[in-house]
């Protein structure tokens, strides 16, 4: 039997979540499975595991031992792998000499200039970084990024980043996103505790993550709030540092489905002119909204979790959720590190967050409810 490496483990409200560092992933279990997990780790016997079992839940030792085998299999076993994988063997795929599309996006004091093959993959990045582009002008930074033979390429500074197949382009998306916040906040991916797939608001010098899934209005609330004065902080992909565990601006704009529309055209009324984009991978048409903060060096302590959902004609509430099912909305559609220190800084850090759980049809009342969330008066 093959050992993983390390355990990690936090023990909240009535179970612990475990982490390996072999799998990099989360699973929730009984405190008394974790502590079987312990002891395997530390290379006890089963035989021995299973006996102290039996006589402490007086339980027959062959079922006790049946128990342990599933545990062993479950998180000693081989390594389940993903399958959006990057591919293989493309390392020394080399540049394209000329690219058909240039932009030059300025974000505060660092200019990025994005070199794309064509139009194609330009679509893939530029329509949510369109309002900040600038005109030719020294760059600190070069993105490169071309299709060929199916699989989209991603080069910084003529360094070979990597390659997806074009069915897996969320994930270049995500990759292309992860170097442009090394590049704006002069920190290296090890140096993230995670990114989350959120919307993140900030008031007061605090920040608060909304979550959901798709179709749920995490957009489509930040855009209402910050409408009321609330500032966007980061929309669809919210990273957070591993060292003080704050929540950093990312520069993209709001995406804005069809139809939020309605909801929204009465506040920003340039939507109904805006660009309409039809991303066929994703089936969504959506526009962009600039956000409005300018400052994207900005990072917040994070007071909370809110996950939101907007519901047609559904009254408002606003209430605190179990900490482990807030966990286990967080963690699939998150990019948490592999590296053991920034594993446990996220556990620690969730650990010290409050979870809630907004659902509303009324603007005017959802707003109000944030605001008691951030003056603390819920």
């Amino acid at each position: 039997m093959k050992n993983i490496e390390v355990f990690l483990y936090k023990t909240i409200e009535d179970k612990t979540i475990v982490w390996s560092s072999n799998s990099n992933q989360y699973v929730i279990v009984e405190n008394q499975t974790a502590a079987i997990i312990k002891r395997l780790s530390r290379a006890d016997a089963p035989k021995e595991i299973a006996k102290e079992l039996a006589a402490q839940l007086t339980l027959p030792v062959q079922n006790c031992r049946a128990l342990i085998t599933q545990i062993q299999d479950r998180f000693f076993g081989p390594v389940e792998q993903l399958q959006h994988t990057q591919l293989k063997g493309l390392k020394n795929t080399p540049l394209p000499q000329d690219f058909l599309v240039i932009k030059y996006y300025r974000i505060n004091a660092v200019v990025i200039k994005a070199a794309f093959k064509t139009k194609l993959e330009c679509q893939l990045v530029h329509p949510k970084f369109e309002h900040l582009q600038v005109p030719p002008t020294k760059y600190d930074s070069l993105f490169e990024v071309f299709i060929k033979d199916d699989a989209i390429f991603l080069f910084v500074n003529s360094q070979f980043i990597n390659a997806w197949a074009s069915k897996d382009v969320h994930f270049f998306q995500g990759k292309f996103s992860m170097e442009l916040i090394q590049q704006i906040h002069k920190k290296q991916e090890e140096q993230w505790m995670g990114v989350f797939h959120a919307s993140a608001v900030s008031y007061a010098q605090k920040a608060m993550l909304f979550l959901g899934d798709s179709g749920n209005g995490k957009s489509t609330s930040l855009a209402l709030l910050q409408a009321h004065g609330f500032n966007c902080l980061a929309d669809d992909f919210v990273p957070i540092d591993a060292q003080k565990q704050e929540v950093y601006s990312f520069p993209a704009a709001i995406s804005v489905k069809k139809n939020s529309l309605k909801i929204l055209l009465p506040l920003y009324p340039a939507l109904e002119d805006a660009a309409q984009y039809d991303f066929k991978t994703t089936q969504k048409i959506v526009r962009y909204l600039t956000p409005n903060n300018s400052d994207y060096t900005i990072h917040l302590p994070c007071k909370g979790l809110v996950f939101i959902k907007y519901l047609e004609n559904a009254p408002t509430t606003c209430a605190k959720i179990s900490k482990l099912e807030a966990f286990k909305l967080l963690v699939p559609d998150s990019w948490i590190s592999p590296k053991k220190e920034n594993a446990q800084q996220f556990i620690d850090w969730f650990d010290t967050q409050h979870c809630y759980q907004l659902t509303y049809s009324n603007t005017k009342q959802m707003v109000a409810e944030v605001s008691k969330l951030f003056k603390d008066e819920l």
